[in-house]
């Protein structure tokens, strides 16, 4: 019984860590994409 929820609990910390490393990526995408804008948006020529 311990055992399996050892394994349950593992299971729930590996996507757990996906799931955080999907956020990070996407927040990163997110920055790079306004910062192009803000660039954009500023740019005299």
């Amino acid at each position: 019984m311990a055992a399996n929820s050892f394994s349950i609990g593992c299971a729930k910390a590996r996507s757990w860590e996906r799931c955080s490393k999907r956020i990070k990526q996407q927040r990163a995408r997110v920055y790079i994409i306004w910062r192009c804008t803000v660039l954009l948006m500023n740019w005299h020529e």
